[in-house]
């Protein structure tokens, strides 16, 4: 298990070239046939041996899994604030895109409000000018938030990024609808917000469950709006999608020892000590409150 924790990266990772390489090689990529996924080569190599840096002088790379609404954002976003990396949340950046006035903005519209994949070319592009601006910053280490959903998106990611630790967030079914329902995004801050109030009995095996709602401050009550992909319909569509398409990505990092599962056993107040501990980042937390 300690294998799992590398808070960190190779020297590899940080360069320009290495991002710009992975822009560039995309649509050579995916031009390809991929007959096996498991056996794609990509029509680049990079070093993989390159010297480490002692992990306590590294920041970490990671990837948040889970369902729509699970709760990636809320618990990556926390973790980005106590590590002190950024998150990288390839939905935020579809957002953002959306909002521009771009030739891709309408396209994107009709894909997001549908419940459907963005695809391959899309995603990697945003992602890889997220990191090359992040770079230029000087920014050293992040955790991904919606990235990779398929396979063919983490064979790529692999070939070019040093992944360290694969979170996979896990919530009931019915609890996670009843959570994308009650999403609610402020209109000026840009923060996200949850009105639905879940006290679920348990069945069938399954422990009951209550998440109270995250609700915001006064100030951003009558700003909230609610995104136009969290309707009953559209995130029952978003749910099966991914069972479909995205649930094969657990495996792939299962496989390669790099997957920590984590059932959520309710809201923020319960499941982030438990997250903390299980990343063992509990006694991280406590000194920094100290030396607060």
């Amino acid at each position: 298990m300690e294998a799992l924790f590398r808070y960190s990266k190779s020297s590899s990772v940080s360069s320009l070239s290495s991002i710009s390489l992975f822009r560039r090689c995309f649509s050579s990529a995916v031009a390809a046939e991929l007959s096996s996924p498991t056996t794609t080569t990509f029509p680049f190599n990079l070093n993989h041996n390159l010297p480490r840096k002692d992990p306590k002088d590294r920041n970490v790379q990671w990837v948040f899994l889970g369902c729509p609404g699970v709760g990636k954002g809320t618990y990556a976003s926390r973790l980005c604030n106590l590590l002190g990396i950024p998150h990288i949340a390839t939905g935020d950046l579809v957002r953002e895109e959306l909002a521009s006035s771009s030739p891709l903005s309408r396209q994107l519209s009709e894909i997001v409000n549908q419940g459907k994949l963005v695809s391959d070319e899309i995603i990697i592009n945003l992602l890889s000018k997220r990191l090359e601006a992040g770079e230029a910053k000087g920014e050293s280490g992040f955790i991904l938030d919606g990235f990779p959903r398929t396979i063919r998106q983490a064979e790529i990611l692999e070939e070019v990024i040093d992944i360290d630790l694969v979170v996979n967030l896990k919530l009931r079914e019915d609890v996670l609808l009843e959570k994308c329902l009650g999403r609610r995004i402020c209109g000026q801050c840009g923060k996200n917000f949850n009105l639905a109030s879940i006290n679920v009995k348990g069945v069938n095996g399954n422990p009951g469950m209550s998440m109270p709602p995250l609700l915001p401050p006064t100030h951003c009550m009558s700003k909230l709006i609610t995104r136009a992909d969290d309707t009953e319909t559209v995130v029952k569509e978003r749910l099966q999608v991914y069972n479909e398409k995205s649930q094969p990505v657990e495996e792939y990092y299962r496989s390669r020892g790099k997957l920590l599962e984590f059932d959520l056993p309710g809201g923020i107040p319960e499941s982030w000590p438990k997250l903390l501990k299980v990343l063992k980042l509990d006694d991280f937390e406590e000194k920094l409150s100290a030396a607060a």
